[in-house]
């Protein structure tokens, strides 16, 4: 299989068959350099980590989560049909005309008002079914599922990194506006009253750093980003 290419500074790893999301949070505990790529290409999911290191507290750091998400749009968009949609979930939920088609995590090692050690953005897509039967799943779907049977797996990858680190520069230079305006305009049902992160309330806004508000029981509640951290199992 050819390997991915990726930027300078960026080295691919693969995972065969392991988790990126793990594999690539265990070597930033060991002190790996920023930039690994962790990946896995199976014929029916593409599974993908990678390790940053930013230079601000992880509070704002956490914007790194949406930046991958309007990344992986950007990336998509060049390569799939024109009538393709790509919206993006505050969580890091992927949908793909309207279906949930994969997902975003974050993972990271620091306080939310220091700097972080590390951060790490996994990837995974689902690119065929799990079964025949996908009128009995309506709302999640798969990439080639959708008309993009074209993407190769490789190509989409690629393409992520770097839009992803066009992002990152983007925002280290200029701030969050760009983000904050760019992911706003992909955002996946954020209306009406939703539940983000165990908090059921009405969707009101989004503070500059990308924070959810919500009104809940009569008062607005800032959801930070930092809210969507995990580890992997």
């Amino acid at each position: 299989m050819t390997e991915p290419q990726f930027p300078p500074l960026f080295t691919g790893q693969a995972a065969y068959g392991d988790d990126p999301f793990r594999l690539a949070c265990a070597a930033a505990d060991a002190g790996c350099d920023a930039g690994l790529v962790v990946y896995d290409l199976a014929p029916d999911i593409l599974r993908a980590a990678i390790v940053f290191a930013p230079d601000v507290p992880l509070g704002q750091a956490a914007a790194i989560l949406p930046i991958c998400g309007v990344g992986f749009q950007n990336a998509l968009g060049v390569l799939a049909p024109p009538e393709v949609g790509v919206h993006l979930g505050w969580n890091g939920d992927l949908f793909v005309n309207g279906g949930r088609c994969g997902a975003l995590r974050m993972a990271a090692k620091g306080q939310v008002n220091d700097e972080p050690d590390w951060v790490v953005v996994s990837l995974s897509l689902t690119l065929w079914p799990a079964d025949d039967e996908t009128g009995q799943t309506p709302d999640i779907t798969s990439l080639y599922a959708e008309g993009c049977a074209e993407v190769g797996a490789i190509e989409l990858l690629e393409a992520w990194v770097r839009h992803a680190l066009v992002g990152i520069n983007t925002w280290a230079d200029d701030g969050p506006a760009q983000l904050h305006r760019e992911w706003a305009g992909l955002a996946h049902d954020l209306s009406g009253e939703i539940t983000v992160a165990g908090h059921t309330g009405t969707y009101i806004g989004l503070d500059e750093n990308l924070g959810l508000l919500l009104k809940v029981a009569g008062k607005t509640v800032l959801l930070p980003l930092t809210e969507n951290l995990t580890r992997p199992l």
